[in-house]
């Protein structure tokens, strides 16, 4: 039976504990026994946290045994990217220039979380300091995509998504600053929400850009991201009961989004419409041409701020960074204040004509990626290749981030192929209902 709890969704899984069916103590072993023993355990889990996972799951049992559970996912194991502090335990970032680095306290999700019930099995495997999209890693570790091992996961939450993917977590806990929780979502198969900026506290998190940075889970289903929307938050759980997709309007974003995309994005987002189609939603496509702008803007205000706060840090060590994201990060250096602050302004005239265009749809749509996941091995030997691969691996899913968009990332049945749906700022609990839809659409 354990090896079942270790492929069903968390929502599943802490219906299981409600009915006694599930023992948590007995989950979470489950969970720690399978992460030692996989073949990937140490290129997905920087570091299992067994000592407090097996702790938390003895008071989420006695809780049980109660009748005093704190929620539908008091005693369900989850994974944490390793940039989210954890009192007593390393967080490091996927880089060495984090090395040792130990918090005095958890973050204040980690917290939230925790006061909620949920388990902390470990700090998964990332892209160093979170600045790529592909979820390469030569400095600690690379996690391996679930459907081709020889191919990177998607970042930067890559063992984030594979912890979940692999069956070494209920649920993984990431961070979306331009992509990195709907690309690795995508790519394995998975369900990703990306927060609206500052809904959900990133103190104790290691920022990138924090005028960007969000919070966000990887999970099996949409409600298991409603839960956990909730469970971060310390909030109350989005209604997804009666969600339907009859007369939803939906607009596909007929710009930039299509071009250069490989056959197999395009293929799964054709089909994945075409079934939203027949569950009764509306689709258009609209041209926003001022989303290339917008994108064309993005060297100018990511890489400055990203380098603004690391600077000091990466120029005492600089050669123990991969290369490839060194140069990212210095990049920002050639940016200079006025261009930086014009570029800022300018976003925000975007941000007002894309609210305007997109009045009266639900949600826009667009492939969550244009590619494939890329060979791990040529990312590492090919420069060109690897700025390519990833600027293109996050050309989609920055769209929502440079519009402050909330956004979800939905499997469309082809392999490591995602359908993604923007809504409004701070509407995630809408956007969810509608995606709750759409999940049962898709199959």
């Amino acid at each position: 039976m354990s090896d079942q709890w270790l492929f069903m969704t968390a929502s599943d899984l802490g219906r299981g504990i409600e009915a006694g069916e599930i023992d948590p103590v007995a989950l979470t072993e489950a969970y720690l026994e399978a992460a030692r023993n996989h073949e990937f355990s140490d290129r997905i889990y920087a570091r299992l946290t067994e000592g407090r996972a097996m702790a938390e799951a003895t008071e989420a049992k006695r809780r049980a045994d109660m009748g005093q559970r704190r929620g539908l996912l008091d005693g369900v194991p989850i994974s944490w990217k390793d940039l989210f502090d954890t009192a007593g335990i390393a967080t490091e970032a996927g880089s060495a220039l984090l090395q040792d680095r130990t918090p005095d306290s958890d973050a204040e999700v980690l917290a939230n979380a925790t006061q909620a019930g949920t388990v902390c099995l470990g700090k998964t495997h990332m892209s160093e300091l979170a600045f790529s999209g592909l979820g390469l890693n030569p400095v600690t570790a690379t996690p391996p995509c679930i459907n081709d091992v020889s191919a990177v996961a998607g970042g930067s939450s890559s063992g984030a998504a594979t912890s979940v993917a692999f069956g070494l977590s209920a649920a993984g806990i990431g961070s979306d600053t331009g992509g990195s929780v709907r690309i690795p979502a995508a790519w394995n198969n998975l369900v990703g929400l990306k927060t609206t900026i500052k809904r959900i506290s990133v103190k104790g998190a290691v920022p990138l850009c924090p005028r960007f940075d969000t919070v966000g889970p990887l999970c099996r289903s949409v409600e298991d991201a409603a839960q956990l929307l909730a469970v971060l938050e310390g909030g109350r759980v989005a209604d997804l009961h009666g969600a339907s997709l009859d007369g939803a309007r939906l607009m596909i974003l007929d710009t930039i989004a299509f071009d250069d995309i490989r056959g197999e994005p395009l293929a799964g987002f054709n089909s994945a419409v075409e079934r939203l189609k027949a569950a009764g939603a509306i689709v258009e496509r609209k041209k926003v041409p001022e989303i290339a702008e917008a994108l064309a803007l993005s060297g100018t205000l990511f890489a400055p701020e990203a380098y603004g706060v690391w600077k000091d840090v990466i120029e005492e060590n600089p050669s123990v960074m991969f290369p490839e994201i060194l140069d990212r990060f210095r990049s920002g250096a050639s940016i200079s204040g006025p261009d930086y602050v014009a570029g800022w302004r300018r976003l925000e005239a975007i941000i007002s004509i894309w609210n305007e265009r997109i009045s009266g749809f639900d949600a826009v749509i667009l492939p969550t990626s244009p590619i494939l996941p890329p060979n791990a091995e040529r990312l590492l030997t090919d420069s060109d290749y690897y700025v390519t691969e990833n600027l293109l691996a996050l050309r989609n899913t920055r769209v929502g981030n440079l519009m402050g968009s909330a956004g979800v990332t939905l499997p469309t049945g082809l392999a490591s192929t995602g359908i993604m749906f923007l809504g409004a700022p701070y509407a995630e609990e809408r956007l969810l209902r509608l995606c709750a839809a759409a999940e049962d659409a898709l199959g």
